[in-house]
């Protein structure tokens, strides 16, 4: 596969005009940004990091939830400050949001320009076309764009760790979700393009690459020219893992109905692929799960972590909550206490449901958990999950793990932290050690949050 872009670290030169991205939102706007200004810089602009110096502004957003799309309605007000400032600065809303809510954005009059995930190799053309006075707006989603053969400019200021998109695009419509309607279906990427992407990082100094995909279970390329010859996730796995035992892999994000045994031996077999599945169950209640489409019950969720364990002991596990879904009872909410219990997650991300314009449940299902019920519930989910994390960590104590270093701590320069395999936050004194390096500790103390340990020869 030909790659033109061959930019992997930013470019910063005043004398080109100047880009300052914001990214709001989960790991696969984070990578989308990178491939926004590789796209960029290939055609003339240079990345800034002050939003002041910035002729251009654009800003990568989140619809998974209404916060997320009010930060940005606050973010515009601010943007129209500086355009009456600074004469000829244009303002651009990519990825969900703008696929969401085309013209409600391009009517503002911060905004100049709207562009959806999977049109953003029409960026130079749209700001063009800005130049010449016209606003500019491409959302057409795509059932072949994988921006396969771009590199991404990484923004990772440490160089240690780099996402990389092995698909895009969801089929699962869980009822709940805004995902399938604002990234489009599932398309899998060519393999070689990863495997190049992965060794081009790991030649750049990153040491850990995390594979990413809305269901990276359900990955499945196939040549067109001999449908035979097929990849899928166990396998393209496997490769990068051989790429070097000196880059670490992770991925994210599983789906429970998808996740099968091969890909837990495949984690199993190669030390460098990290001991920790995120594995979303979103609620222990099976009428909720229904309601949810999620296409697993509850026991078969536990039966999945049953085998992760058995094959993988020491795997950590995190998932994803919500909390009020629409017409969950209190038994409904009691299931999902007690399966956090019987799994006993490292940590979670935990929300209150927000409905989603557009989605099944919108159309068909009452949003009729009380607001104050919903945050009674969450706090419930949040203080729960407190406990077991700070348990999940009590059982490392005395345990040696080898450790990323991701940079010094937050409360004292002297000290280092990074994470482990099991995806834990580590701190430990700094030596000598420099970001970048793998350092074994033995653990220590613990809070809830984080390892603390002492560094072992």
């Amino acid at each position: 596969m030909i790659n033109k872009y061959h930019s992997v670290k930013p470019v910063f030169n005043n004398k080109l005009p100047q880009v300052f991205i914001e990214t709001y939102g989960c790991q696969m706007n984070v990578n989308d940004s990178e491939v926004v200004l590789s796209i960029l810089q290939n055609a003339g602009y240079a990345l800034c990091e002050k939003i002041e110096e910035a002729d251009l502004i654009l800003v990568n957003t989140c619809s998974i939830r209404d916060n997320a799309e009010q930060r940005i309605w606050g973010r515009l007000d601010h943007f129209k400050a500086l355009k009456k400032k600074k004469s000829g600065l244009t303002v651009g809303i990519l990825g969900c949001m703008a696929e969401r809510l085309k013209e409600e954005l391009l009517n503002h009059a911060a905004v100049d320009l709207v562009a959806g995930p999977d049109s953003y190799r029409d960026l130079p053309r749209l700001l063009a076309q800005i130049r010449g006075g016209d606003k500019q707006i491409n959302t057409m989603l795509s059932q072949e764009e994988t921006y396969a053969d771009i590199s991404p400019v990484r923004l990772d200021k440490n160089g240690v760790s780099a996402f990389i998109s092995i698909m895009r695009g969801c089929n699962n419509m869980c009822t709940y979700c805004v995902v399938p309607y604002v990234r489009g279906g599932e398309r899998s990427r060519d393999p070689e393009s990863i495997l190049r992407e992965a060794a081009e990082l790991f030649g750049n100094g990153d040491r850990e690459g995390t594979l990413l995909g809305q269901n990276v279970d359900s990955y499945h390329w196939f040549e067109e020219s001999n449908p035979t010859k097929t990849t899928n996730f166990a396998q393209l796995l496997e490769r990068v893992a051989l790429i070097s035992p000196q880059l670490r892999v992770r991925f994210s994000t599983s789906h429970p109905k998808d996740m099968g045994d091969s890909v837990i031996h495949t984690m199993a077999m190669y030390e460098n692929i990290c001991k920790h599945i995120h594995l979303p169950v979103q609620s222990g209640s099976d009428n909720m799960l229904a309601k949810m489409n999620r296409k697993y019950t509850r026991k078969e969720y536990l039966e999945r972590v049953k085998r992760i364990h058995e094959i993988i002991p020491g795997c950590s596990v995190s998932t994803d909550i919500i909390a009020g879904f629409c017409g969950e009872t209190e038994e409904d909410h009691q299931q999902t206490l007690s399966i956090m219990r019987e799994v006993g997650y490292y940590t979670a991300f935990m929300f209150q449901y927000s409905e989603r314009p557009n989605t099944k449940a919108a159309r068909h299902y009452p949003d009729d958990v009380p607001a104050e019920v919903k945050t009674r519930r969450l706090n419930e989910v949040i203080a729960l999950q407190n406990e077991l994390s700070l348990i999940s960590n009590q059982a490392d104590l005395g345990k040696e793990f080898e450790v990323l270093v991701e940079g010094p701590s937050k409360k004292s320069d002297k000290e280092l932290c990074g994470r482990n395999q099991q995806n834990k936050m580590c701190v430990f004194p700094a030596g000598e050690h420099k970001i970048g390096d793998f350092v074994k500790i033995r653990v220590t103390s613990c809070t809830s949050a984080t390892l603390k340990g002492i560094e072992i020869q």
